[in-house]
């Protein structure tokens, strides 16, 4: 049975590019898939991204790749796969119960590990899909504390992807660095607008006539990570900031599954700090 694998290429721009790449594919008798590519003009940065199908030796698809590719170039060749993730949640159940049903009908494209949080709220919802509940209290301990004790949790799981389902816990540089451009969160809020603490209430003090919700990478700075998905919804004066963010609830949940849909099907690109989603 032949395998499926996933390749990503990004690297400087230059002429026959894409004829190269798909020629080391041929001569190593595999067939394409699909194949999706972009160029940035602006910078001259290429990005490719390529399915294909059959038996092959990863390592010397990669080494033939390098060989014929510009300097500093990024290439990744996964097999087509459920990944690994560790979940964070604290009290709020809409985005961790979205995950946990999609995943027991296997829509998610990843095998939920554990989930980890700061409070017993969500411990009885997860156990329901017989799936490990870690509660590691944050009171009386320093960030730095904390922290820590949840990185030894989330590490002896060894994720590929951690996923933020309304932690609302602040993570510092320090952490985010130990998973770069492996943690995903959902901030309700259509960024950069309203960032922080109390985006509802932020967006129903300015007027807002649409609400959204935000799925993006974390970086060391707070909501400013590369944007993977968004969506909004229209609202109107009759809303008052509690019936906001009721009704961001469910644009949460949606953005969320379809931001990790496309991580986990390695379909995102981090240039900078901005995505390249194919």
């Amino acid at each position: 049975m032949q395998e499926q694998y996933t390749l990503r290429i990004d690297c400087p721009d230059e002429k026959g590019l894409v004829h190269k790449i798909t020629g080391v594919l041929y001569h190593n008798d595999l067939s394409v898939i699909r194949n999706d590519e972009f160029v940035d003009r602006e910078n001259a940065h290429f990005f490719m991204r390529t399915e294909f199908a059959g038996n092959t030796d990863e390592n010397k698809i990669i080494s033939g790749l390098i060989g014929i590719l510009p300097n500093n170039a990024n290439v990744l060749l996964n097999k087509v796969r459920k990944k690994n993730i560790v979940i964070l949640a604290t009290k709020e159940h809409h985005c961790l119960g979205d995950l946990l049903i999609r995943h027991h009908f296997g829509e998610l494209s990843a095998n939920i590990l554990a989930i980890v949080s700061n409070h017993k709220t969500l411990m009885s919802l997860t156990e329901k899909f017989e799936i490990p509940f870690h509660y590691l209290p944050h009171e009386n301990k320093s960030r730095e504390e904390h922290e820590a004790e949840v990185l030894t949790q989330i590490n002896a799981y060894n994720p590929e992807f951690l996923v933020l389902a309304k932690y609302m816990r602040v993570l510092t540089p320090q952490f985010a660095a130990q998973y770069s451009n492996k943690i995903i969160n959902i901030h309700h809020s259509f960024l950069p607008a309203f960032i922080g603490a109390s985006p509802y209430r932020q967006a129903y003090e300015r007027g807002v006539k649409i609400i959204g919700a935000t799925a993006h990478f974390v970086n060391e700075n707070l909501d400013e990570g590369p944007i993977i998905a968004q969506n909004v919804i229209p609202i109107d004066h009759t809303e008052d900031a509690a019936n906001m963010a009721r009704l961001g609830k469910d644009v949460e949940k949606i953005v969320l599954a379809k931001a990790l849909k496309l991580v986990f099907e390695d379909r995102v690109f981090v240039k900078d700090n901005k995505t390249v989603i194919f």
